[in-house]
């Protein structure tokens, strides 16, 4: 498997502040760039958000998302909606990260996200949790 080469850093904008905190959603500023994401893991909530708005079903998830299961990929989604403005800015950073790397999503597909490296982090792009 071939590595990807790193980008560069984005310098993003800071999230608005979680008006409504949910017990199975971390922020950490050290992780992900400060994006809301599943507790245990690096799923970032944008990412849930933009398939389920884009009409993928909590079941479609589920199995995309064996590890997370229901009660994560359900609280994330509600996170998402008590928080709207918090994941809508973080998918708004993701596209000016995109364009800052001089690079296109393949689509509208939610699941065309997956090709960027959010932030340059290392194993930014591995969703597995990590121990």
């Amino acid at each position: 498997m071939a590595k990807r080469g790193k980008a560069s850093p984005v310098n993003l904008l800071p999230l608005p502040r979680v008006l409504v905190p949910h017990p199975h959603v971390r922020c950490d500023s050290r992780l992900l760039g400060g994006s809301p994401h599943v507790q245990g893991s690096r799923v970032p909530v944008r990412r849930l958000w933009a398939w389920h708005r884009a009409g993928v079903s909590i079941d479609t998830l589920l199995k995309r998302y064996p590890r997370l299961g229901p009660a994560r990929v359900l609280d994330a989604l509600s996170f998402a909606y008590d928080n709207r403005e918090v994941v809508e800015a973080d998918l708004g950073r993701e596209m000016a990260a995109f364009d800052a790397a001089g690079k296109t999503p393949l689509g509208l597909r939610p699941m065309a996200q997956q090709a960027f490296s959010f932030m340059a982090e290392p194993g930014a792009d591995d969703e597995t949790p990590k121990d």
